[in-house]
């Protein structure tokens, strides 16, 4: 029988450790929940389990030539997933995160994973919202796309996310509108100077007021996605 989706209210004290704890649980049976960011709402899968991250692209409706960002709760982890990280973007990081903003970093090369089509690359972001914290600090890193059909918005609110991936999704955390659909800065730290790839919530004069080499987003790309 089809498992039936639960879907908590984070935003009621009581019941935010119930929500954690059914998203821990499904994660770890290598299912996909639906957490806060603080930009958008975003589908999570166990980073570190390729058929958990395989249920998450085909929720959206994704090819593995779209791997998605991998969320972190903790600054040191990137130590952890990413090699050679350049100095910008330790600046960035330790300027911008937790924050709207996503680095490109390449991959630790031992790490047993499967995110898709990545050419040894993992782009990773430490968001600003509690709940996504608390949760990630709970599981460790997350693969966490926008929740939401590709070429669909970004679903800004759990009734939007429900809409679009209904019972694909075992645990739904509400925790109230977004406001937003702006997605996060996405940043290529794997070229030099790091270079704006995706243009989000975070502006590049902003970026270049920490490390002033930040080169702006190409107006027309030829590189993979």
């Amino acid at each position: 029988m089809a498992r039936v989706s639960q879907t908590v209210d984070c935003t009621d004290p009581a019941s935010r450790a119930e929500g954690i704890s059914a998203a821990q649980d499904a994660l770890s049976r290598g299912e996909t929940v639906v957490l806060p960011t603080d930009t958008v709402y975003g589908i999570g899968a166990d980073a570190f389990s390729p058929q958990a991250v395989a249920v998450l692209l085909a929720a959206k409706g994704r090819s593995r030539t779209m791997p998605p960002p991998v969320l972190i709760g903790r600054p040191e982890i990137m130590d952890a997933l990413a090699i050679d990280v350049p100095e910008e973007a330790r600046t960035l990081a330790q300027a911008f995160w937790p924050g709207p903003m996503t680095l490109i970093l390449n991959a630790q090369p031992s790490l047993r994973w499967d995110l898709g089509e990545t050419h040894g690359t993992v782009a990773l972001r430490m968001p600003a919202d509690e709940l996504a914290l608390d949760l990630l600090n709970a599981t460790g890193p997350l693969a966490v796309s926008s929740a939401n059909r590709t070429g669909m918005p970004a679903a800004t609110t759990v009734t939007e996310a429900q809409q679009m991936l209904a019972e694909s999704v075992s645990v739904y955390l509400d925790a109230g509108d977004r406001g937003s659909s702006a997605a996060s800065t996405i940043i290529d730290a794997t070229v030099t100077p790091p270079r704006v790839v995706r243009t989000g919530a975070l502006p590049l004069a902003e970026l270049q007021a920490v490390v002033a080499s930040v080169a702006p987003e190409a107006e027309a790309s030829d590189s993979h996605s």
